[in-house]
């Protein structure tokens, strides 16, 4: 695998044409049947396989690149920092719902849709869920706070994992092709959806789909 910390700067540009149907064609096989190693759909309560059902509709307009799955199951684990010090994994987010998002600042796409995941934490974030903005950059560290700052956020907690582990993770369990990926996770720790490249996360569509994920 290519290391993250140089990738070229079209390198997350989707593929033109057919190519980039069938990669993301792939992409929704792999998210629907896979299942990481030593996990299973059991292990999530039927309410989160109730709200899957439930979501599902409203993944169109501009929610159209996101895949909800037919069953929710535990994602994997990997560790990030948080601003000022400590480690995280998304186990410390149960209870509340997650919308977790790996970036980069060589990530053309990501600087597009940052200000919108601001926007949604501004509006959304609370005890009941969480817009986790993780920094996957592996060098040159010091561009995350320029990049936050040059989009104007100001509601995302600032994390990151500098290690390159939670995009491997990512990569081998299917969901990450390039960046942004994003998962939904519900407040029962279990993975509702994904979804490959930039989203208009404060649209209308998403509203409603965030408002039912945290009624969920």
């Amino acid at each position: 695998m290519t290391k993250i910390e140089n990738p070229p700067r079209r390198r997350f540009v989707l593929i033109p044409g057919f190519a980039a149907l069938a990669a993301f064609a792939a992409a929704a096989v792999l998210y629907e049947t896979a299942q990481p190693t030593g996990k299973a759909a059991g292990d999530c309560p039927a309410n989160s396989i109730r709200l899957a059902a439930k979501l599902a509709p409203m993944a169109k307009g501009e929610l159209a690149a996101l895949t909800i799955a037919r069953e929710p199951r535990q994602p994997e684990q990997f560790a990030f920092e948080r601003e000022g010090g400590g480690k995280l994994t998304l186990a410390d987010f149960r209870g509340r719902a997650v919308l977790l998002n790996l970036w980069a600042t060589w990530c053309a796409p990501c600087r597009a849709e940052m200000p919108a995941l601001d926007r949604l934490e501004a509006a959304s974030g609370d005890q009941g869920f969480e817009v986790v903005a993780v920094n996957v950059d592996t060098a040159r560290l010091e561009r995350r706070a320029v990049f936050l700052d040059g989009v104007g956020v100001k509601a995302l907690a600032r994390y990151a994992d500098p290690s390159g582990d939670a995009f491997e993770v990512l990569r081998k369990d299917g969901k990450a092709l390039g960046l942004p990926v994003t998962l939904i996770i519900d407040k029962d720790g279990c993975e509702i959806g994904a979804a490959e490249g930039p989203v208009k996360w404060d649209s209308a569509e998403a509203e409603a789909l965030f408002g039912a994920l945290k009624g969920g």
